[in-house]
């Protein structure tokens, strides 16, 4: 039987949703109003033991103390969105990249900018993979399914922005 823990922790940036499978790695993390974002579904069981690495490195981060996540986490998705999130996974703290240029990075066309899109919308592990560090081409802070104000918050957080 598949066994998914759930936490609530509070931040800076509103009250995160934490879920974890049953070897304890992080399958989410969710925010309040976020597009696509997870809410506690029966079965689930309260548990915040799964996640005390993770409380301790998002505190640091949201504190600017951490610039890159080391946590265990388990998350599934088509193979396109794997391929995305993986890109993600490579834009450094303080930097930003456009839609277009992850495209690029898995060798997809300029017509899969869309589909990117999509597959950052999808992404579920806000913060954590940096989903937020993706803006438009022309520097706009476009789609951030926990709120483009949520974004600005993070990016400036990381001196990507003023």
């Amino acid at each position: 039987m598949d066994v998914t823990y759930w936490t609530r922790i509070a931040s800076p940036v509103g009250e995160l949703l934490l879920t974890a499978d049953a070897t304890g790695a992080l399958t989410s993390l969710s925010v309040p109003g976020q597009k696509g974002g997870r809410s506690v579904e029966a079965g689930w069981q309260p548990d915040p033991g799964p996640f005390r690495a993770a409380e301790d490195q998002l505190a640091a981060y949201l504190a600017g103390e951490l610039k890159e996540f080391a946590l265990e986490s388990s998350t599934s998705g088509t193979e396109f969105r794997e391929r995305v999130w993986n890109a993600l996974d490579g834009v450094p703290y303080g930097a930003t990249t456009t839609y277009g240029e992850i495209a690029a990075r898995i060798g997809a066309s300029r017509m899969a900018v869309r589909a990117v899109g999509g597959a950052i919308g999808a992404n579920p592990l806000l913060i954590v993979r940096p989903c937020h560090r993706v803006i438009g081409a022309d520097g706009t802070m476009t789609g951030y399914a926990g709120g483009v104000e949520r974004k600005v918050r993070l990016l400036t957080l990381e001196g990507a922005v003023s």
